[in-house]
C-alpha cells in the first residue's frame, strides 16, 4: 500500500513540476518589431518578457547574435532559449538583426590581408551602427516596455560580442557613430560571450571610463582571439588585454577565463553560465558594486589545443 501512495505522490509531483514549466514558458511573451530599414534590410527585433501587472522598471538585456558578420539569426533555437532564460530571470530580453557586412567575404576575399581588414572593418562599424540604433528603439519605448534607462545591458556573441565591445569603445572614444544613441545614455553594462575591440589607434584608449564589463574566453580561441592580434597598422583586443587594462585603471569588470578552450565559450556561458551572467546584472548593473572578478577555470584531462594565433589562422577560421 505504501508503495502505491508513494508512487501516486510522485506521478503528482512530477506533473506539477511539468505543468510549473509549462507554464512559465507560456507565460513568455514574445512581440516582434521593426527598429530600422537600411537599403535592403528591414531589421527587427524580438522582445521577450514575462507580463507582470507591476508597473516597476526592470533591467533589460539587448542580444547581438554570432556569425562572423557573415551569417546567422535572432532567433533561432539555441539565442531563443537564452532570450527564455533571460526573460524568467526578470529581465526585458530584446534579440536583434544586424546588417551582415562579410556575407560575402568568400567571394570578396583576395588573399590580400589589407582586404580582409577593411572589410571587417566596415562589417563592425555597420554592427555598431545598427546595435546603436536598437537600442534608441528600445530606449524610446522604455516607457510604455516598463524598462530601466539606467539598466539597459549589451550582450552578444563571437561577433556580436565583438560589436557589443566596440560599440562602447567607440561611445567612451567619443566617435561620430555614438551619436546615434540618445543624449546621456551610456548601457548599464557589457556582456561579451568571446569578443574583442578592433583598433587602430595604438593601443586601448578610453576618453570616458567605461560601463561595467563582463568578459567569457577561452584562451585557445583562433576565431576571436584571447590576446592581442596585429593586424597591419590595426589590432584586434582580446579579453585579456582588455580585463588587464580594466584591472590596471581599477575599472569595475567580471572576467570568467576558460584556460585550453577554444570558441565554444562564445556559446557555452547562455547555457552553463546563467548564475554568473546574473550575478554581474544584480551586483555590478543594479546594486553598482564596484568590483574587479577574475575567475580562471580549466577543464582537467583536455588535450592541449593550440595558444598563438597569427593573422591567416584568424582568417582561415572564420572565412
Amino acid at each position: 500500500m505504501k508503495k502505491y501512495v508513494l508512487t501516486a505522490i510522485c506521478l503528482i509531483l512530477t506533473n506539477v513540476y511539468l505543468f510549473a514549466g509549462l507554464s512559465v514558458a507560456d507565460e513568455i511573451k514574445k512581440q516582434t518589431y521593426i527598429y530600422g530599414i537600411k537599403d535592403r534590410d528591414t531589421l527587427r527585433l524580438d522582445k521577450y518578457e514575462i507580463p507582470s501587472p507591476a508597473e516597476e522598471e526592470r533591467t533589460c538585456v539587448i542580444f547581438v547574435f554570432g556569425g562572423g558578420f557573415a551569417n546567422g539569426e535572432r532567433d533561432n533555437e539555441f539565442n531563443t532559449a537564452f532570450m527564455h532564460e533571460l526573460a524568467k530571470s526578470g529581465y526585458v530580453a530584446i534579440a536583434i538583426d544586424y546588417r551582415l557586412g562579410m556575407k560575402d567575404a568568400s567571394k570578396q576575399l583576395d588573399g590580400n590581408p589589407m582586404t580582409f581588414v577593411g572589410m571587417l572593418d566596415n562589417a563592425i562599424n555597420i554592427a555598431v551602427e545598427d546595435l546603436y540604433d536598437a537600442t534608441r528603439f528600445v530606449f524610446m519605448n522604455a516607457g510604455e516596455w516598463n524598462i530601466d534607462k539606467n539598466r539597459i545591458v549589451a550582450c552578444g556573441s563571437s561577433a556580436g560580442a565583438i560589436t557589443v565591445l566596440q560599440g562602447e569603445y567607440l561611445w567612451c572614444n567619443l566617435h561620430e557613430a555614438a551619436k546615434r544613441l540618445p543624449d546621456d545614455f551610456c548601457y548599464g553594462g557589457i556582456i561579451a560571450f568571446a569578443g574583442a575591440i578592433f583598433s587602430n589607434q595604438g593601443g586601448l584608449k578610453w576618453t570616458v571610463n567605461p560601463s561595467p564589463i563582463q568578459l567569457f574566453h577561452g584562451n585557445a580561441d583562433s576565431n576571436v582571439p584571447y590576446g592581442k592580434l596585429e593586424m597591419m597598422d590595426w589590432a584586434v583586443y582580446g579579453s585579456q588585454p582588455i580585463s588587464q587594462q580594466l584591472k590596471e585603471s581599477e575599472l569595475p569588470y567580471y572576467f570568467y577565463d576558460v584556460e585550453n578552450a577554444a570558441h565554444e565559450i562564445s556559446g557555452d556561458p547562455m547555457v552553463q553560465n546563467l548564475n554568473e551572467i546574473r550575478t554581474f546584472i544584480t551586483k555590478y548593473v543594479e546594486n553598482k558594486e564596484p568590483l574587479m572578478i577574475h575567475t580562471q577555470m580549466k577543464q582537467l584531462g583536455k588535450p592541449e589545443l593550440k595558444k598563438e594565433l597569427e593573422l591567416m589562422d584568424f582568417i582561415k577560421a572564420n572565412y
